[in-house]
């Protein structure tokens, strides 16, 4: 950030707050009437300085945490032309001794706000994916010129099957962010007209099907084969169910009282 905090404080009071109705002159409040600790995204984001900034805290002289205060009003100013893209990274892997550093790596040099977990597809909820995807819409929401996009290493990163992959898209292209890949096939900002939507479903139910294979392959290597029964001797010996308990097996010596060999 190129302005210093109190510069900062005062470009953003130069706009009233789309969050909490704070006008301009005054900082953010929370909805317990104090003064919030930080400006809320949907504001500070008018400021095309400080558009790529994770967060931008209240000064200590607005007193932060005690009761809200308006300050001396000013002359609100209009929101300020689109700057750069904002760029919003996500990157994910499924548990952890996967590696996530390489996506990491891939996205720092674009993105400055990136969330990252490790956590599986097949939990319904992901955190920091949810975040990530307020952050986008929030920008959007505040300043609509402003071009938003969210940046994925690859298009499995997202999704937990091909129907939720195609809803995120369409939810993401609804709220006008937009969709950009670092690998694959669609590598770029992903163009959701002709072609490009057809080519992208393709790809989303070829991530699944490479996702549930991967899925199923641990199980397969877990499971050893089942030993053959010997008798004391060292001889095989045919298995039959134990009347004593139906989930084990037993041998021709087994000591079952109900054994008709006993």
């Amino acid at each position: 950030m190129d302005l210093t905090p109190d510069q900062a404080a005062i470009a953003v009071e130069r706009n009233d707050c789309p969050k909490c109705e704070a006008p301009a002159g005054s900082a953010c409040r929370t909805r317990g009437g104090k003064t919030a600790t930080k400006y809320h995204t949907a504001r500070f984001i008018l400021v095309p300085a400080l558009r790529e900034e994770l967060d931008v805290l209240v000064p200590e002289d607005r007193g932060p945490g005690r009761p809200w205060k308006p300050g001396p009003p000013v002359e609100a100013q209009p929101a300020a032309a689109a700057a750069k893209p904002i760029r919003i990274g996500y990157a994910r892997c499924s548990t952890a001794q996967q590696e996530l550093q390489s996506q990491l790596d891939a996205l720092e040099p674009l993105c400055k706000r990136i969330f990252h977990e490790k956590i599986s597809t097949r939990v319904k909820t992901r955190p920091k994916l949810e975040q990530a995807l307020k952050l986008a819409y929030d920008i959007k929401e505040a300043a609509p010129d402003q071009e938003v996009i969210l940046t994925v290493h690859e298009l499995k990163r997202l999704a937990r099957n091909a129907a939720e992959l195609m809803t995120l898209s369409n939810q993401l292209q609804k709220a006008g962010v937009q969709l950009e890949l670092l690998t694959g096939p669609l590598t770029g900002i992903y163009d959701p007209n002709g072609m490009g939507a057809m080519f992208f479903a393709v790809l989303a139910v070829a991530a699944q099907l490479d996702r549930n294979y991967i899925r199923r392959r641990p199980w397969r290597a877990r499971s050893p084969p089942r030993p053959r029964a010997t008798t004391a001797d060292g001889q095989r010996s045919s298995m039959t169910t134990c009347c004593c308990s139906p989930a084990r097996s037993r041998t021709r010596a087994c000591p079952c009282p109900r054994s008709p060999r006993s």
